[in-house]
């Protein structure tokens, strides 16, 4: 195998880890540790407290 072909395959593997970081981050932000989404919820707790002051 020469040089630029190890580069090549170094290179994929360091993709392939960036992107899999960068996806699970994004997992990670959205769902709370109940693996509710963070979004929906606040939605519901908002429209609960709107209820409950009418």
């Amino acid at each position: 195998m020469s040089i630029g072909d190890i580069f090549y395959i170094i290179a994929i593997v360091l993709f392939s880890y960036m992107t899999f970081l960068i996806i699970r981050g994004n997992f990670q932000r959205k769902f709370n540790d109940d693996g509710e989404r963070i979004d929906l919820v606040d939605k519901d707790k908002k429209k609960g407290e709107a209820k409950d002051g009418e």
